[in-house]
């Protein structure tokens, strides 16, 4: 895949689409190709104690590790279960949802693995996709089946629930409770600055939508389409910065239309990066979350912007 950084600043692949974008761009930086030779990019989850990068290569049923300090590669963990998303609870362990195992797991300390969820009400899980921790501790996820459609990015079998929902687990009791059933194959999902607000990518809706929920303890309320997609446009994975804004993998297929989509707190859009291949998420990270890592189809991606993503984002 022919990839060239520009040697101009600003970057053209950085696309105002609102004056307000011009605030988050930093004129002197650019797009960086980090790595490439991925099958399916995804789940990006900075660790800043270690200088690192991990993401998944869901085909290739791998964690890949990215190292700020040499730029080098390698795997984290292999086999992954076929993990997909990741995040980091507010005591510093990674919270990851595998396709392959049909759960959501936590990492400890001492390297052991604790099943945070695989099933709810006596039923497996489908293949949790995406997930965020709030402040209370909650672990909020993700559930289409993605993963259990076929041989690539998991394993075939068939789903046992009836829907395909959001859902959060105590963080102190650990109990499961389902959020929301009414979102057709719910993808990536994300809290407002404040918490206050949920939003949930629809990946199989047409136009694909990003719904808001208002949040109220353990449960959510006034669904409503936050973003309407138009044809043919892929929303994925996303995360939030401190003033709201909506950072989103986007694809369209096509030059000038893979990248990523920004939004602001109203859910209007005023900025685009460009990349050569359709992104699927994203995450903030660096010294100052101030970087902004884009995992993509076969690559990883960063730039620095002028903002910072939300804690535990």
């Amino acid at each position: 895949m022919t990839w060239t950084e520009s040697m101009r600043y600003p970057d053209p692949a950085i696309r105002a689409l609102d004056p307000a974008f011009k605030r988050l761009h930093l004129p002197l930086s650019s797009v960086e190709r980090l790595w490439t030779g991925s099958r399916w990019g995804e789940g990006p989850v900075w660790l800043g104690e270690m200088r690192c990068l991990l993401w998944s290569d869901i085909p290739n049923n791998r964690v890949l590790r990215w190292e700020e300090e040499t730029g080098q590669v390698s795997i984290f963990r292999k086999p992954s279960g076929n993990a997909n998303g990741h995040t980091r609870d507010r005591q510093g362990r990674i919270i990851a949802c595998e396709h392959g195992g049909r759960r959501v797991i936590r990492y400890e300390y001492d390297g052991a693995i604790t099943v945070i969820a695989d099933s709810y009400q006596g039923k497996r899980l489908n293949s949790p996709n995406d997930v965020v921790v709030k402040s209370d501790g909650s672990i909020w996820f993700t559930d289409p089946p993605f993963g259990i459609g076929g041989f690539y990015e998991g394993e075939k079998h068939p789903a046992e629930l009836p829907h395909t929902n959001v859902y959060r687990v105590d963080g102190q009791t650990g109990a499961i409770t389902l959020v929301a059933d009414d979102v057709d194959h719910p993808n990536g999902l994300a809290f407002s600055p404040d918490e206050s607000i949920l939003y949930v990518v629809e990946s199989r809706s047409e136009p694909r939508n990003i719904l808001a929920y208002d949040v109220a303890g353990a449960t959510l309320s006034k669904r409503r389409v936050h973003i309407r997609g138009e044809p043919g446009e892929t929303p994925d994975g996303f995360r939030v910065d401190v003033d709201g804004n909506l950072w989103c993998g986007w694809g369209m297929g096509g030059p000038g239309m893979d990248g990523v989509k920004v939004f602001n707190a109203a859910g209007a859009p005023i900025g685009f990066i460009d990349l050569p291949e359709r992104c699927a998420n994203v995450c903030f990270g660096g010294r100052y979350r101030n970087r902004l890592f884009m995992t993509a189809a076969h690559s990883l991606y960063s730039l620095y912007v002028n903002t910072q993503g939300v804690a535990g984002g």
